[in-house]
């Protein structure tokens, strides 16, 4: 007999969680899936780097316009419509893949059209989980979801790269094409009948410039933004260019580093897990703290520790960064007007994401310049120094979670009334098919 859900978990919740599931798994391993297929297709390490920046560039080029036209239409609309274009571009890649004869022009403009589904799918689909929840269950539903979305991050990316050994990396694309079919699919059963209609606004820049005011009329909000432009930056920069460099220099190759990486991902859902039953008061003030640990691994690389002690320190980074993860959604959901979240969401995503190409292209250089150990410790201290700054915010100290918060979002079909007292407003965070403010991305 299966196990009745909580009563919290309506229709829409688990639709949306299915659909995140799913094709988190496919978009896992077709990250992997595109880079042999460049490299396959007889294309250089410079190409593989091409054709990742034709995807992040429309991503960061559309997000504010993406976040505006979600608090225009209907935002499941605009997620199914982000899920068809990405069904087409990775099945028209996995196409040219298998036809023998792809050629490097063909993956970029693929790539790119897949970024700007990115685009608008992100911001659209930011508010649409804790929207389907009640305000006092905010917080655990965002945690149950995060271990559905690293559950399938970790697994896709397993099954990927052995389907990419057995397969090639064609088929792959050709499952991520179905997985984001399947997703599609799955979001346009949502039911939306108790979403409030929004007002007409005036044109899109209107709607742009009034989320810019949301953003930065509230300190801690714009202060975070800025603190994890420069944190995502300093991570991944950690985990794409120095880390790999480290791990075959001076830990044995390229096995003990993916078992860091593993256990990374491993963290973040054990990190989840953790937040189904931690309910922290002060939301900003422990998500915060839960930052500085994200230091540790550049610190580790940099002295540099023995190999194994690397995978308790990721494992430990995942838990705090999923920690932030789920408090920072906990407070969007909380102190962001529903109606305003998606172009709000935009700014966050765009913040998260501007610095990363900037930081991983002068990683390079800066090592060249100072040198490694040099390099790794500038990135732990940027983290701890950004992360530390943003204390001095009064609003990030003292911001505490309210029982109940206002307006009331709409209730998820076939959940119990909801008390008179006012309720939520919705919310901002790594909400994409997966996502932490660390954003992992793919709908």
């Amino acid at each position: 007999m299966a196990a009745a859900r909580p009563s919290w978990a309506g229709r829409n919740f688990v639709l949306l969680s299915a659909a995140t599931v799913i094709a988190g798994l496919g978009n896992s391993g077709a990250m992997i899936a595109t880079s042999f297929a460049v490299l396959d297709a007889g294309g250089s390490a410079a190409d593989v780097g091409l054709v990742a920046a034709a995807r992040t560039v429309p991503l960061i080029l559309f997000l504010l316009i993406g976040g505006a036209v979600a608090d225009r239409l209907p935002r499941h609309h605009v997620m199914v419509a982000a899920n068809c274009v990405n069904f087409v571009s990775q099945g028209a890649f996995a196409l040219v893949i298998l036809s023998g004869t792809a050629r490097l022009w063909e993956m970029v403009l693929l790539a790119a059209l897949g970024g700007t589904g990115q685009a608008f799918f992100a911001p659209a689909s930011e508010g649409m989980v804790l929207a389907s929840v009640s305000g006092a269950q905010a917080g655990r539903a965002f945690a149950v979801f995060r271990i559905g979305v690293n559950g399938a991050t970790i697994g896709g990316s397993a099954l990927g790269g052995a389907l990419v050994a057995t397969v090639g990396p064609g088929w792959v694309l050709a499952v991520d094409s179905a997985a984001f079919a399947v997703a599609g699919a799955l979001r346009a059963f949502l039911d939306v009948s108790g979403v409030p209609k929004r007002a007409a606004s005036g044109g899109i820049l209107d709607d742009l410039r009034d989320g810019w005011r949301e953003v930065v009329s509230r300190p801690w909000l714009w202060a975070i933004v800025v603190q994890f432009s420069v944190v995502n930056a300093m991570m991944i920069t950690v985990q794409s260019v120095y880390g790999p460099l480290v791990a075959k220099e001076r830990l044995g190759g390229a096995g003990p580093w993916g078992l860091a990486l593993a256990a990374f991902g491993a963290g973040t859902a054990a990190g989840a897990l953790l937040m189904t039953r931690l309910t922290p008061r002060r939301i900003l003030l422990t998500g915060t703290l839960g930052v500085f640990p994200v230091a540790l691994p550049a610190a580790a690389l940099a002295i540099p520790v023995p190999a194994g002690w690397l995978p308790p320190i990721m494992f430990c980074t995942g838990i705090s960064i999923e920690v932030f993860a789920v408090t920072w959604m906990v407070a969007l959901h909380q102190e962001i007007p529903e109606e305003k979240f998606s172009r709000v969401s935009s700014y966050d995503w765009l913040g998260s994401l501007a610095m990363v190409p900037v930081a991983t292209s002068l990683a390079g250089p800066t090592q060249d310049l100072i040198g490694r150990p040099a390099a790794l410790w500038s990135c732990a201290a940027l983290i701890v120094l950004l992360t530390a700054a943003v204390l001095f915010i009064p609003d990030v100290r003292h911001l505490t979670r309210r029982p109940t918060t206002t307006p009331e979002a709409p209730a998820p079909p076939n959940s119990p009334p909801r008390p008179e007292n006012p309720q939520h407003r919705t919310s901002n965070a790594p909400a994409q098919d997966p996502g932490t403010h660390q954003h992992n991305a793919g709908n």
